[in-house]
């Protein structure tokens, strides 16, 4: 082993109580970790899956527990009603400062997720992200109730899909020129737009909600929208305010790691999931909050923190989203690029569609979305497995009847 490398932990504190840290403790152990594991958790729930709190608000009553037995069995000391309130990072380990004390350990995995965004402008609304804010709203919207969603991104297209569908009169005001604008850009973004008529949802686009009140919203033209229930589905942020002082925090809240989730200086802290934004080789810079990426990564993550290889393209996860909203299903894998070229793989109404991203002026894809075209988005996922981007032909791409795989440059 070499001298510049820290001896493997025997004792390693995961914070938070979400996916990434129920996967960080799996993780950890398949790898071969034996020592002490303590888990830190802020809702004093068990780790529970969080797409469905929209995909399936109104049909599941309860959350879907992750590993609930398996994390009790697995981690030496858990207490998921512990927040932590700071780090300290030693020569000898870190201490986390919880509500209740501190936890002294060799090394930290940092998985604290983030929380929804709530302007001031909407401190009246409600947020979704918790399974006590799906509660809570599955008990507001009943059959005959008013919902104004303010933001038209994954969640807020998901909620006003499966309201709309129980019987609920839905408005979705987006300050974008179109829905999911800000992750497919505005032009594909548009391609959505006709789902919201065909789903009974009034849907205004480049509209600004200015205040939400008791009785619904007031738009920046003077317009009230009366609402029994509002949603701010405007965005998530990393949950890093505990770090303050302790590692550098981005401007979005994010932790920036590297290509294996390692914070820079730091060989025994590890951050992932929501918090962390890392390093790809293949695709630059990538942001947290992907399911897959919190499910997958902390095996990276594990593997770096005891000293394990962690070199090759299979450890460079792809991000991955995944969506059903308003009818469709979608997938987008890779990061598409403000400055992209997009092709567009079949048109809207035709069985299915897709696009796919392109570095301005190359053959290098980026990302590819898949709608209601499942088979496109396993072969996307494959596409992204390699060192570097993939390139691939442009028109072979385009032809929405050749398969993906069909697309690929030799290397």
């Amino acid at each position: 082993m070499p001298e510049d490398r820290p001896l493997p932990p025997s004792s390693v504190v995961v914070v938070g109580g979400g996916l990434a840290a129920a996967a960080s403790v799996a993780a950890l152990r398949a790898e071969g970790f034996a020592g002490h594991l303590t888990v830190l958790g802020a809702e004093g729930l068990p780790p529970y899956d969080r797409p469905p709190l929209s995909k399936q608000l109104l049909t599941r009553t309860e959350p879907v527990w992750l590993a609930d037995e398996g994390l009790a069995l697995t981690a030496d000391d858990v207490r998921l009603a512990e927040p932590a309130t700071g780090l300290a990072v030693e020569g000898s380990g870190v201490r986390v400062t919880t509500v209740a004390g501190e936890v002294a350990a060799d090394a930290a995995v940092l998985a604290t997720g983030a929380h929804a965004v709530l302007p001031a402008a909407l401190a009246g609304a409600r947020t979704l992200h918790t399974a006590a804010d799906a509660a809570a709203l599955r008990a507001a919207l009943r059959p005959g109730a008013r919902l104004v969603v303010v933001g038209a991104g994954w969640v807020g297209a998901e909620v006003a899909g499966v309201a709309a569908a129980a019987g609920v009169t839905v408005t979705v005001v987006e300050a974008g020129a179109a829905p999911l604008g800000g992750a497919l850009g505005p032009a594909i973004g548009a391609l959505t737009v006709p789902w919201y008529a065909a789903a009974g949802i009034r849907l205004l686009t480049g509209t600004q909600v200015v205040e939400a009140h008791a009785h619904g919203v007031r738009l920046a033209d003077g317009e009230e929208l009366a609402a029994d229930v509002v949603l701010a589905a405007v965005g998530a942020r990393p949950s890093s305010a505990w770090l303050a002082g302790a590692l550098p925090v981005a401007h979005d809240g994010s932790i920036e790691v590297d290509g294996a989730y390692r914070v820079p200086g730091q060989p025994r802290v590890v951050a992932v999931g929501d918090l962390a934004r890392r390093r790809s080789p293949r695709h630059g810079w990538l942001p947290g909050g992907h399911w897959d990426g919190a499910l997958r990564g902390p095996t990276v993550a594990a593997r770096a923190l005891l000293g394990l290889p962690v070199d090759g393209p299979e450890h460079d996860l792809a991000p991955y989203v995944f969506s059903t909203q308003l009818g469709h299903d979608l997938g987008l894998v890779g990061l598409p690029g403000p400055g992209d070229d997009v092709v567009l793989r079949g048109a809207p109404g035709e069985g299915g569609f897709g696009a796919a991203w392109l570095r301005a002026g190359t053959d290098e894809l980026t990302a590819v979305l898949a709608v209601d075209r499942p088979r496109d988005v396993s072969a996307a996922r494959r596409l992204f497995t390699g060192p570097a981007l993939p390139r691939v032909d442009r028109a072979v791409l385009a032809d929405p009847a050749a398969p993906l795989k069909a697309a690929l440059r030799p290397a």
